[in-house]
C-alpha cells in the first residue's frame, strides 16, 4: 500500500504539468498607429511565430480554445482577420495583416488584473514618403520669416485599453471618465485663439508611459497635461491635485504610493525593451529632464488655482512625485488629480458631464492664464501688441482688449500705471476677441467685467 501511494505521488506532479493551457480569450485593441493583440492564457504556454507575407501564425503548444474570438473591424487598425484551429498538440491562431505592417510579440508574467498573456503589437510599414518626410529639408539661401505659430497643448488621459486605471465602486473605470474630461479640454483648447490641442490618447487604446512622453515632443508641445483619477484605500479620501516631477522624492508618502501605482501602467500593458533604441533614448531623457521644472511648477499652481473653484482640493500647494510621464525634457508637463474615484461621491460627480466640464474649464483657466504671461515669443500670442499713444491709460487700454489691468501689469512686468507714449505693451490672450474693440462705435454688450478670483483655499489637515 505504501508503494502504490509513493507511485501516486509521484506521478501527480507529471499530470499536473501535463493539463492543457487554456486560451481564456483574445482581446484587440486598435490605435491610430498601432494595433495590440492580447492573448489570455490560464498559465505560461510555448508559442512559436511565423510569419509568411501578410500573415502571421501563432502555434500555443499544449493549449486549448473553447471560445469564440472577437470580430474583427477592418476599418481601425492593421488587424484585418482573425482564426484558429486546433493542431497537433495545441492551437494555432492565424493573423491577417495590412500589407507591409510590422510585428512583434512578447510573453507577459501575471499582473493585477490579468493573468499570463502573449501580446502581439503591430505597426504600420515605413512607407518611402514617411522616410522622406524623415529626412532634414534643405534650407533656401533666403528662407521667409516663419509665420506666427499656434501654441500646441499635449491632453493626455490616462491608461486605457487593457489598462482600465482605477475603478469605484460602482463599476466607473477611470480610463474612461478622464478620456471624457480630456475631450472637453481638447474642445476649449480648440476655440481658444492661438492654441491647438493634440489628444495623446482619443480612443479606448493603451500607450506606454514613455509613447505617452515621446508623441508630446514629436508634436512639439508647448504644454502636456496628463488626466487622472485619484484612488486610495480609504474612501473617504477626496479632492483634486496637481503634480509636478520630483527627481528627489515624492512630496509626501501619499504622492509617493501614488506615483508607484501610476508608473504600475506599463506593467499591466506591458513593455517590450526588445528595442535597443527607445531604451537608449528613454536612458537619455532622464538624465537631462531639469530644463523645463520651473514652468512645469508655474503651470501647476495656476491649473490648481482654478480647480480651487470646482470644488475641494486635496492638498492645496502643487505637489511632486516621480512619475515617468512627466520626464519630457523640453515640454513642461503637469499630472491632474481630478478627484477620487475611490470615494463614492466624487466617483459619482465624475461620471456626471456637467462635473467633467468644469474640471476641463479649470484646467483651461489655468493653461490660459499661464500663456498669457508666458507666451512663446514665436508663438501667435506672443505678437499681440500695442504702441501707446498720447492720452492713453492703462485702465482704457485693457478695456480695449477686453482684458483685465492686473493682466496687462503682470504681462508687461508694470509696477504702476504710469505708461510713455511710443511704448510698446504685450496684450495677454484672452477668451475674447484678440482684436481691439472700436471705442467709437463700441458692442451693443460691454465685457463682463473681470473677475477676481478668490484665494486659494486651504484643505482641511488630513492624509491619505
Amino acid at each position: 500500500m505504501k508503494i502504490l501511494s509513493a507511485l501516486l505521488l509521484a506521478m501527480l506532479p507529471v499530470a499536473v504539468a501535463a493539463a492543457p493551457v487554456e486560451i481564456l480569450g483574445v482581446r484587440v485593441w486598435p490605435a491610430p498607429d498601432n494595433t495590440r493583440i492580447v492573448v489570455d492564457l490560464s498559465a505560461a504556454a510555448d508559442y512559436k511565430f511565423n510569419r509568411t507575407g501578410d500573415q502571421i501564425q501563432i502555434d500555443l503548444a499544449r493549449t486549448e480554445l473553447h471560445r469564440s474570438l472577437p470580430a474583427v473591424d477592418t476599418k481601425k487598425g492593421l488587424l484585418t482577420g482573425l482564426q484558429s484551429q486546433p493542431v497537433r498538440n495545441g492551437v494555432r491562431l492565424t493573423l491577417a495583416l495590412k500589407p507591409g505592417a510590422q510585428a512583434k510579440s512578447f510573453v507577459l508574467k501575471p499582473n493585477q488584473p490579468y493573468g499570463h498573456r502573449l501580446v502581439v503589437d503591430l505597426f504600420p510599414a515605413k512607407t518611402e514618403a514617411a522616410e522622406t518626410a524623415a529626412k532634414p529639408a534643405v534650407a533656401d539661401k533666403k528662407p521667409n520669416p516663419p509665420a506666427p505659430r499656434e501654441i500646441i497643448i499635449a491632453i493626455d488621459a490616462g491608461h486605457g485599453g487593457e489598462d482600465p486605471g482605477a475603478q469605484g465602486r460602482n463599476g466607473t473605470r477611470e480610463k474612461d471618465v478622464v478620456l471624457a474630461v480630456a475631450r472637453r479640454l481638447e474642445a476649449m483648447v480648440r476655440e481658444e485663439e492661438g492654441m491647438r490641442p493634440v489628444m495623446i490618447r482619443d480612443g479606448d487604446y493603451y500607450l506606454s508611459l514613455r509613447q505617452r512622453m515621446q508623441k508630446a515632443r514629436q508634436h512639439k508641445a508647448d504644454l502636456f497635461i496628463s488626466i487622472h483619477a485619484d484612488a486610495y484605500l480609504h474612501p473617504d479620501a477626496k479632492g483634486s491635485s496637481v503634480y509636478t516631477l520630483s527627481e528627489r522624492g515624492a512630496s509626501n508618502e501619499a504622492a509617493r504610493w501614488l506615483a508607484e501605482s501610476e508608473n504600475a501602467s506599463d506593467l499591466v500593458g506591458g513593455v517590450s525593451l526588445d528595442d535597443k533604441d527607445e531604451l537608449l533614448a528613454s536612458v537619455l531623457l532622464d538624465l537631462s529632464q531639469t530644463a523645463t521644472s520651473s514652468a512645469s511648477m508655474d503651470i501647476a499652481s495656476e491649473v490648481l488655482d482654478g480647480l480651487s473653484d470646482v470644488g475641494h482640493l486635496h492638498k492645496p500647494q502643487v505637489q511632486q512625485a516621480g512619475f515617468v510621464v512627466l520626464k519630457s525634457p523640453d515640454v513642461p508637463s503637469i499630472l491632474v488629480e481630478t478627484a477620487f474615484i475611490s470615494n463614492p461621491k466624487e466617483e459619482s460627480n465624475l461620471r456626471d458631464p456637467r462635473f467633467q466640464q468644469s474640471l476641463a474649464q479649470a484646467m483651461m483657466s489655468g493653461v490660459r492664464s499661464y500663456f498669457a504671461r508666458h507666451a512663446p515669443p514665436d508663438s501667435m500670442l506672443a505678437l499681440r501688441e500695442h504702441v501707446v499713444n498720447r492720452g492713453d491709460t492703462l485702465t482704457g487700454i485693457a478695456r480695449q482688449y477686453q482684458i483685465s489691468p492686473q493682466d496687462l501689469r503682470a504681462t508687461n512686468n508694470l509696477t504702476n500705471d504710469v505708461l510713455q507714449a511710443g511704448a510698446v505693451l504685450r496684450i495677454p490672450a484672452t477668451e475674447a476677441a484678440t482684436a481691439p474693440v472700436d471705442t467709437d462705435n463700441p458692442p451693443h454688450k460691454s465685457p463682463a467685467a473681470p473677475q477676481r478670483k478668490a484665494p486659494l483655499r486651504t484643505a482641511a489637515a488630513e492624509t491619505l
